[in-house]
């Protein structure tokens, strides 16, 4: 079959890849699977490395390839035809990895294996794989009595289809509002370049004014910025109930996402239950670093009972301050994002905006890539490849070797947010580093965000927190194109504990504070001049404006998805929000309307990979941030951060091992210790005076 979707020879064909060729291609790649598995279970194949695992893996990656662009696609140009395309094979390839999981020969094969004499001839790194087959085997059911084994493939193939509806359904509701401003006074307080963003989406859309819309570059700003209260409370209305049961008064009542979670926790509880676990959580830690929930629970309150005290006196501020300057008796909701731009203003003395004017797209990219350059001893360029949208970048990783000049990896760069483009930042792999018989096949990924284009012909412009977001994806992209490792399953952030996951992003996240690093990736988006000295300290000196604050927002998402998945009883009729009303009183400081709907968008949980492990952003930040300190550690006095030697020990111990060996191991061998949690609370200034 002569499809561009099934030519793996080299990089995705996505200028001549189509919705009408996912279908046949895909199935035609599991129909070939199906054929190997037979071959391979039976008593001809030895359940040896060579004969057994190695054309697994090479048939896996077929498929995984191919269905990732279809996956890839489904979240950057989610036009109907891809969505129908997706949907369509989603319950098809869903059974078939269901079948894969439950099946009894395979599993016995790898079990053989790891019995075998040849088992402890075996490097650990194919050690690793073998345990962590077996280990997935029993997670996917494969022990399961024959009689259930349908349930739970019914189950996974529902849980499936209910987390692209639930995506959707956020994808559609945030892009049917709008917001549409004629009295030019109401624009107050908002940047220039908004204003004609908003400008710009009105003549789109054939409409005389400014048009708002939900996507972040958009929302924000006017969460911010804008003066107008009564905007600020028509789109936090709007954002705040999406997906909801609101959404009856937008004609879509089939957009609310309440039916989707009750019935995705309930399947995800079912599923544990059957596989022998008391909750969901557990289920979800046994392939992470943390070993309970009553573990995760415990480090997510004692994180709060050192947050709080910082929230509540960051609340206490805010109000006395809107009260006072702002003539805001009462602190609402939409009120909280203005008062505290304004309030960062009268203490320090700039504005995020300002900032705003020396992040030029093209100098950042250039500071970005420097950065990982002078770590790393690598050079970033250019590079050509077919993309899915003009707007989309692609670029290339070289290292100088004993041979010359060595291909490292390569990386598209999706930087701009657009209707058909799911919400967020994210980092996937398109091809994982491995060796094959024709030598190594080096790793691609995608980095996809969300940030405001170019607006009048002027380069993009991103805030601080843009920029921050910027390395962070960049940072899960390095995880993936700097390994070292060459075998498939544990390449790049294959097999990395999801606790871990996040470690190398919120690592690079440190270098957006460092002047050597702001003072070369700046420049004035009208005079090109630098950001300067004084302008930095002054961003310095309000880096952990709020950190109480934005501390326990965090840890109230984590502890409201943990906790929703193992010991609360959720009652469907009552929904999720009892739940997350009693996280709220338990840690947060700033609790929002009885009518806001959170859950019903927490794509996360419902629609991604971190059920039960939100708690990993914070759990893995007591990491990066222990590592940074490293590096904060060798640094000579008055001196750059940047130090070769860390950064190559750094490589070596984390970037490049991927998941061949365990997360906490990879962290001792850099850190010469276990992880502690003091740097955290040093970085974000919940320390005692």
């Amino acid at each position: 079959m002569n499809s561009p979707l099934l030519d793996l020879t080299s990089l995705p064909r996505f200028d001549a890849i189509q919705p009408a060729d996912v279908g046949p291609a895909i199935r035609q790649l599991m129909d070939e699977g199906r054929a190997l598995i037979a071959r391979q279970t039976s008593d001809e194949i030895a359940p040896t490395w060579t004969a057994f695992v190695a054309p697994m893996i090479d048939a896996g990656e077929r498929l995984s390839r191919a269905w990732d662009v279809v996956s890839h696609l489904h979240s950057v140009k989610d036009v109907p035809e891809w969505r129908e395309a997706y949907n369509a094979l989603l319950p098809e390839i869903t059974q078939y990895y269901a079948e894969i999981g439950q099946n009894l020969a395979l599993f016995a094969r790898y079990k053989a294996l790891r019995e075998s004499p040849e088992y402890a001839t075996l490097s650990p790194v194919r050690q690793r794989i073998v345990d962590n087959e077996i280990r997935d085997f029993r997670l996917s059911g494969a022990e399961l009595p024959d009689a259930q084994k349908p349930r739970f493939q019914a189950i996974q193939q529902e849980l499936a289809a209910l987390a692209a509806k639930f995506s959707e359904n956020v994808l559609d509701a945030t892009n049917a509002f709008t917001e549409l401003v004629t009295d030019e006074a109401r624009l107050a307080g908002l940047p220039a370049d908004v204003i004609a963003a908003a400008r710009t989406e009105a003549e789109a859309a054939g409409k005389t004014g400014w048009l708002f819309t939900l996507r972040m570059p958009s929302y924000l700003p006017v969460m911010q910025y804008a003066a107008d209260r009564t905007l600020r409370e028509t789109m936090y209305r709007a954002n705040a109930t999406r997906a909801s049961e609101f959404s009856v008064e937008l004609g879509h009542p089939e957009w609310d996402n309440a039916p989707n979670i009750a019935r995705i926790v309930e399947l995800r509880r079912e599923l544990a239950q059957m596989l022998g676990y008391a909750s969901y959580a557990e289920v979800s830690l046994v392939p992470k670093m943390a070993e309970t929930p009553a573990q995760v629970i415990d480090f997510l309150r004692d994180l709060g009972r050192k947050a709080k005290p910082f929230a509540e006196r960051d609340m206490a501020e805010l109000r006395e301050f809107a009260a006072r300057e702002l003539g805001l008796a009462t602190l609402e909701a939409w009120d909280v994002g203005y008062a505290a731009e304004k309030l960062r203003e009268a203490r320090y003395s700039y504005s995020d905006q300002e900032v705003k004017q020396y992040f030029q797209e093209p100098r950042v990219l250039a500071g970005l890539f420097s950065v990982v350059e002078r770590l790393y001893g690598v050079q970033i360029r250019a590079d050509q490849a077919p993309v899915w949208d003009a707007d989309v970048q692609f670029f290339r990783i070289e290292r100088e070797g004993p041979h010359g000049t060595e291909l490292v990896g390569q990386f598209y760069l999706d930087l701009h947010a657009r209707a058909t483009k799911r919400g967020g930042a994210w980092m996937n792999s398109a091809i994982t580093r491995r060796a094959t018989a024709s030598g190594i096949q080096t790793p691609v990924a995608y980095l996809v965000c969300n940030f405001p284009g170019p607006v009048d012909g002027k380069p993009a412009t991103f805030s601080h927190d843009d920029v921050q977001t910027l390395f962070h994806e960049a940072g899960h992209g390095l995880h993936h194109l700097m390994t070292r490792i060459e075998e498939l399953w544990v390449s790049g952030i294959n097999g990395v504990e999801w606790d871990a996951v996040e470690l190398p992003s919120q690592f690079m996240e440190n270098f957006c504070w460092e002047w050597d690093v702001i003072s070369n990736m700046s420049a004035h988006v009208e005079t090109g001049e630098p950001l300067p000295r004084a302008l930095f300290d002054k961003m310095l000196a309000a880096k952990n404006f709020q950190s109480g604050m934005q501390t326990v927002r965090q840890l109230e998402f984590a502890l409201f998805d943990l906790r929703l998945h193992d010991d609360w009883v959720f009652d469907a009729a009552a929904g999720v929000q009892p739940l997350l009303d009693e996280v709220r009183r338990e840690v947060a400081v700033n609790i929002p309307p009885a009518w806001n709907r959170f859950p019903n968008s927490f794509s996360h949980i419902f629609a991604g990979g971190y059920a039960a492990g939100y708690y990993s952003y914070k759990w893995a930040e007591v990491l990066s941030a222990d590592a940074f300190a490293a590096f904060e550690e060798a640094r000579p006095e008055g001196g750059s951060v940047f130090d070769s030697t860390v950064g190559e020990r750094f490589l070596t111990e984390i970037l490049s091992v991927g998941g061949s060996r365990p997360a906490l191991e990879s962290f001792r061998a850099f850190r010469g210790r276990d992880p502690e949690v003091d740097a955290l609370l040093r970085h974000s200034g919940m320390v005692a005076a």
